[in-house]
């Protein structure tokens, strides 16, 4: 496979600096974007006249759009609107400028979640189940709308698209704040009460991105999950992993107060990524989240 440039959208984030590492080591070259120091490009995706000045002179192969406003885990249907945001406005200026580039493919990070914030019981979700259909309440509508618009924009591009569609993000970078506040006594555990939820170790989903960019086939989706697990089973195998203070317990109710991880918690939701191991070659490093976290715990030894 030969080498390309490839432009990453949120390159200083949690999931861009894995991104950007996994890139590197398959000897392609990466173009950071984003406002803060250390892009090679700086802009902002909200702000498009600024954005294409930010791409006069820029030619790349690839854009993968992994930006995020999120800088801790949201508890409020508000704290995914900067989000969401970036999803469609910030889209469709993500393409308008990856074209003056002269990029031929968009992969577009995703989230699982799309298909539905409610319990599907033992149902295992493929890509040909629905994505994003909107729903009567209005900020869960607002946040799959966002979903859904940025595989829509994408798709009807004219750029080869692929979307990678994820599991909740665990491992360096995306668990270290559990594991402090776990330390301090300052997370509980919930009651899942059978309900699951899909997860992706972030080294697991960046070699995704690498697969897309060398193998994606344009205009699919693809699952990118490696393990279930309940929300408040995984925050007790963390401490049990990392050797802090075993959490206490609370029901889901206390969570009325923060109804965005209230509505999360309460999620059932199981995910196939046959298609990702068929079509992609990608294969997990870390199948379990117990092993993803045992490999984390060893490496901060």
């Amino acid at each position: 496979m030969k080498s390309q440039t490839v432009i990453v959208a949120g390159a200083s984030g949690v999931l861009g600096r894995h991104i950007r590492e996994a890139l590197n080591g398959a000897g392609h070259t990466v173009l950071g974007l984003g406002r803060g120091e250390g892009n090679e490009i700086r802009a902002d995706l909200l702000d498009r006249d600024g954005l294409l000045r930010a791409f006069d002179g820029v030619q790349a192969d690839v854009v993968v759009h992994a930006a995020t406003a999120l800088r801790k885990p949201p508890m409020s249907h508000k704290g995914m609107f900067g989000t969401d945001d970036l999803r469609v406005a910030g889209t469709a200026n993500l393409i308008e400028a990856a074209k003056l580039a002269g990029v031929r493919r968009f992969i577009g990070e995703n989230v699982a979640v799309g298909y539905g914030y409610r319990d599907f019981g033992d149902r295992v979700l493929t890509e040909a189940d629905e994505f994003g259909v909107p729903v009567s309440d209005p900020n869960i509508n607002r946040h799959l709308e966002g979903m859904r618009e940025k595989e829509r924009l994408a798709l009807e591009s004219g750029l080869e698209a692929i979307s990678l569609r994820y599991g909740f993000f665990y491992g360096p970078g995306g668990t270290d704040a559990m594991v402090h506040m776990l330390r301090k006594r300052q997370m509980p555990a919930f009651n899942d009460h059978g309900h699951v939820s899909p997860w992706t170790h972030l080294t697991d989903a960046a070699a995704a991105v690498v697969a897309a960019v060398e193998r994606g086939r344009p205009g699919e989706a693809y699952n990118i999950v490696d393990d279930h697990m309940g929300f408040g089973q995984l925050i007790r195998t963390i401490a049990a992993t990392f050797g802090t203070p075993k959490p206490f317990t609370v029901p889901r109710w206390v969570l009325a107060v923060a109804p965005y991880m209230h509505l999360m918690i309460g999620v059932t939701m199981r995910v196939s990524s046959d298609k990702a191991r068929r079509e992609l070659g990608w294969q997990p490093v870390y199948p379990t989240v117990l092993e993803g976290l045992r490999a984390q715990a060893s490496a901060q030894v």
